[in-house]
């Protein structure tokens, strides 16, 4: 139960510097009374305000702090619930938020919004709206239950039954589900990425392994073909090197036949010049018989002798020089027989030379050919990295696959639960336990108040009215008077359910010119009667122009304006 004790105020609204201040607990029953603007309604805007952050009536935040002051706005509540006291102060300039546990002020790191909603939820176990509902009853501002919408009835109602965990628990169903499809999602294209890696990856080792073997078989073959081009190429070394060898053994018969004929081409030089002075020596004889030089006859004999012995050496240098001649032109056609040999065998040579760099290069490329062969081999025989990576890629896939399973099986839970927890739920079978109390005490508090109609509420909150002089009437079909008694009924059976319930239990009640509308004939005593006597363990204010009811309350708060500021004159 919340035992709200005091609460005070001070530049809010039309009071001033001064705290005006009220004790809840003091006495049951309760009269505020005052003229119009002179502040007695200004208690329901300071206990709502510092509450919930908003006032009762329809004021804007920067209207509350008082206009002549312009500062220090403050308000504070003190409550307790079990043994645990409360204080909440809230002000406008500075702003202020604090909320105390016995004496000691909680931690203000988290948001204003934050520190609101724990409030809420932790502590007064309700919100703005069900405590309106339970605690006060206005006739300006308020919106009486039947005047909420069929969402705001269920909240009100779930608040009084405690059960608005349900919706908190729901929605945190809601959250998870919405988190977990999301991490499904994730999930499932993960796992079709992986899919197509695997695939991949087993496509590219098969690859591998189809090309590797095909790239062997090609370098194989490649290697089969240099070696039956190496063995032509040395096949026709062979051939060249016995020609070679024939033709070094003719090379041999005509090794030398440059020096003779070199030996010879000088001997017939001596020859011929040996000829050309014997022919000069001749030609002398035979045509000078007288010495030119001295001009001395020549002998005869002599001359004669001269001239034939010039005829007779002529004669057989003419003989040797003709066998010279034929030397030579055997020694001639010896060197170009040498000549021809020995192109033959350079071609032979450089033949045989460029075959071995055929045959060379055979070779490299079969080496080569056979390196790329082993390579190959090697990396068909240990794809270590390749198939380390498809194991990876099938581990990885197995695990998205078991938390895909884990993921489906948690979100089965998870909406299960949220169907428990939804409004047709869990909720809708509390709420229609529920229902027939609440029924129940609508209808009796109705006759206390001597309108005798059947009303009752279906689990839509819906209302059905049932009377012998009214059929088909809603409780928008009554007047404004007959709906009054219909929102007390309602307001007390609330306060009821609460009491009941404990959690959102209350002693204080608080109605707003309650007495100063019609309730068509129903009677004042009869209503003192009722918040007296059949409302039980609560603390009573009621706000009213009618200080007539002076005698009818345990004590009397009246309020009244001085110089523009308002304040308790009790």
């Amino acid at each position: 139960m919340i035992l709200f004790e005091k609460i005070r105020w001070k530049n809010f609204l039309s009071t001033g510097n001064q705290f005006t201040e009220i004790n809840f607990t003091s006495y049951a029953t309760n009269l505020i009374i005052g003229t119009n603007g002179a502040g007695k309604s200004t208690m329901l805007d300071a206990l709502t305000f510092s509450l919930f952050g908003k006032p009762f009536r329809k004021i804007n935040k920067p209207q509350l702090l008082n206009s002549v002051n312009e500062k220090d706005c403050s308000v504070e509540v003190e409550f307790r619930i079990g043994n645990v006291e409360w204080k909440v102060i809230r002000g406008i300039k500075p702003n202020v938020f604090e909320i105390y546990r016995d004496g000691t002020k909680l931690n203000e790191s988290a948001a204003a919004l934050d520190q609101q909603k724990w409030l809420e939820q932790n502590v007064l176990k309700m919100n703005y709206k069900s405590f309106t509902q339970i605690v006060i009853l206005g006739s300006s501002t308020f919106v009486p239950f039947m005047q909420l919408t069929s969402a705001n009835r269920r909240e009100v109602i779930e608040d009084l039954l405690d059960i608005r965990i349900f919706s908190s628990m729901n929605s945190l169903m809601k959250e998870k589900i919405r988190s977990i499809k999301e991490e499904i999602k994730v999930l499932t294209l993960k796992k079709e990425s992986l899919i197509d890696k695997v695939q991949m990856q087993e496509n590219f080792i098969e690859e591998l392994e189809t090309r590797g073997k095909e790239n062997i078989k090609d370098k194989e073959s490649k290697i089969g073909e240099l070696l039956v081009e190496e063995n032509n190429w040395m096949g026709d070394n062979e051939e060249k090197n016995r020609e070679l060898v024939g033709l070094q053994g003719k090379l041999e018969r005509y090794t030398g036949a440059t020096e003779k004929l070199r030996t010879l081409g000088n001997l017939k030089g001596k020859i011929s010049n040996k000829v050309s002075t014997i022919t000069k020596e001749h030609k002398f004889f035979t045509q000078n018989t007288v010495c030119p030089t001295c001009d001395q006859a020549i002998e005869e004999t002599f001359r004669i002798n001269r001239i034939k012995d010039a005829q007779d050496k002529a004669k057989e240098l003419q003989s040797g020089y003709q066998e010279l001649e034929q030397a030579i032109n055997k020694e001639e056609e010896r060197e170009r027989q040498f000549l021809s040999l020995s192109k033959e065998i350079t071609s032979l040579t450089h033949g045989i030379s460029q075959n071995n760099t055929k045959i060379s290069g055979c070779q490299r490329q079969i080496r080569d050919l056979e390196s790329e062969i082993q390579r190959v081999t090697d990396q068909l025989a240990n794809r270590t990295a390749e198939n380390e990576k498809l194991d990876t890629f099938r581990e990885n896939l197995s695990t998205v696959y078991k938390d895909l399973s884990n993921f489906k099986d948690t979100i089965n839970y998870y909406e299960f639960s949220y169907s428990l927890l939804k409004d047709g739920g869990v909720k809708s079978k509390i709420i229609k336990k529920y229902l027939p109390l609440i029924n129940q005490q609508v209808n009796r508090y109705l006759q206390m108040m001597d309108f005798y109609i059947n009303f009752t509420l279906d689990e839509e909150f819906s209302e059905t009215v049932q009377s012998p002089i009214h059929e088909n009437f809603s409780y928008s079909s009554f007047s404004e008077g007959e709906k009054m008694r219909i929102d007390l009924a309602l307001l007390f059976t609330w306060r009821e359910v609460a009491r009941m319930k404990n959690s959102v239990n209350t002693n204080l009640l608080i109605m707003d010119e309650v007495f100063d509308s019609s309730l068509d004939g129903f009677g004042t005593e009869e209503f003192l009667k009722i918040i007296k006597y059949v409302v039980k363990d609560a603390n009573i204010f009621v706000i009213s122009h009618k200080e007539s009811l002076h005698d009818k309350f345990d004590n009397v708060i009246k309020f009244d304006k001085v110089k523009g500021f308002s304040h308790n004159v009790a």
